[in-house]
Formats: structure tokens, C-alpha cells, sequence
């Protein structure tokens, strides 16, 4: 709009208002009124379009990490493992797993003192974190030609009301969970002492436990 349509549109204003109004100082204040309006938007700054910032894209998915679960601090500070072992809950229900990692101690090694029994169930955790083994519990424990116990692939029956069997329970959940130490390391194979199997000399020796002994 032109400088010269705001000046018609105040006279039009201010004819209008003396028509309806007797006062001039009334129309006068009307049509000053009117003159100031139209230049305020005529005056006005024209409103810029907002652009917004750059949006930034993550190109990797961002997962919030999991915490990572931590043995029990009661548990942890057992003054020996056989402290630890009666601090277990050995009623909890219990994975197939679980039940074989069990199952080993308890035919393999339930007549060796609790350091030997926790080595054999490392033994056995061990294998399945080695690539010439199979990759669960239950697959070490079925496998053909290495655990004397086992009727093909079935395990025979187990007395589980004996004392027998709730240690090598706890036991398994121990070594399961890391929350104590097994004196055989990392060994992968073990012995009675009172057989030398041919394989024997071909390993490194780490360890003997009362009538087992240990390698890797």
C-alpha cells in the first residue's frame, strides 16, 4: 500500500466520522486514529520464515547398556568353599542345563573333596568355551567316549534327596557363576591317577585333586 492510499483512507475516515458524530474533535481523534494504524502496518517489519537448526543424524542405533549382572556380595565374601557351598540355595528350580552340569559332579567326582568336584564342573564349563567341544553343558556331558557314567545319551537316575546331590548342586551353580576359584584353571581334560591314558602325555599338567588329575 502506497503512502497516498493511507492518506485517502484517513479522509475517508474522518468524512465517515463527522457524518455520524457531531463532534470534530471526535471525528479528528477517529480519522488520526485511523492514519496511525495503517502506517503502523505499513511500518511494520515483515516476519521472517524460521529455518530450523540442522538436524543431526545418528547413523549407529543407540542401545543403552544392560548392567551386567554381579554375584552376591554375601556370597563373594565366604571364608571357604565349603562355607560358600552351605550358603547356596540348592531348592531353586533348575535349568536342563543345570541339571547336567549337576549330574556330572555328582557321578564323576561326588567322593572327592568340594575342590575336586568344583574342578570337574569347571572342566565341563570349560569345554564349551573351546572349539574342539560342544557348546552347551548337556552336549559335554552327552558326548560319546568321554564320561563313563552316561548310557548313550541319557544319564542314569539320581538319588536327588541325598546330600550327595545338593552338593554337587551347589557346586555347579558355583562354578556356573564364577564365585569361586577351581586350584585346575582352565583344564579342558582330567584323569583317575590310577590310569595313564596315552592322551595324557601329550598335555600340559595342571593340577592333581585328590584322585583326579587335571589339563590342559
Amino acid at each position: 500500500m502506497s503512502r497516498k492510499t493511507v492518506t485517502l483512507a484517513a479522509i475517508a475516515a474522518v468524512a465517515f466520522a463527522t457524518t455520524l458524530f457531531p463532534s470534530g474533535q471526535v471525528a479528528e481523534a477517529l480519522a488520526q486514529d485511523a492514519q496511525g494504524t495503517a502506517e503502523d502496518r505499513l511500518l511494520a517489519p515483515v516476519p521472517t520464515e524460521l529455518v530450523p537448526e540442522t538436524i543431526t543424524y545418528i547413523a549407529e542405533e543407540v542401545v543403552q547398556p544392560l548392567p551386567v549382572p554381579q554375584p552376591d556380595a554375601e556370597l563373594t565374601e565366604a571364608g571357604s568353599l565349603s562355607e560358600l557351598i552351605g550358603m547356596i540355595d540348592t531348592d531353586a528350580p533348575m535349568t536342563e542345563e543345570m541339571r547336567c552340569l549337576a549330574g556330572a559332579v555328582y557321578f564323576e567326582a561326588r567322593g572327592e573333596p568340594l575342590a575336586g568336584q568344583l574342578a570337574v564342573a569347571h572342566v565341563i564349563i570349560n569345554r564349551t568355551e573351546d572349539g574342539r567341544f560342544p557348546k552347551s553343558y548337556c552336549g559335554v556331558v552327552a558326548q560319546p567316549g568321554q564320561f563313563s557314567f552316561m548310557r548313550g545319551s541319557h544319564m542314569p537316575a539320581i538319588h536327588t534327596g541325598s546330600a550327595a546331590w545338593e552338593r554337587a548342586v551347589a557346586v555347579a551353580q558355583i562354578a556356573h557363576k564364577g564365585l569361586w576359584e577351581s586350584p585346575a584353571g582352565d583344564a579342558v581334560f582330567f584323569h583317575a591317577k590310577y590310569v595313564r591314558p596315552s592322551w595324557s602325555q601329550r598335555k600340559t599338567r595342571l593340577a592333581q585333586i585328590d584322585t583326579h588329575i587335571f589339563y590342559r
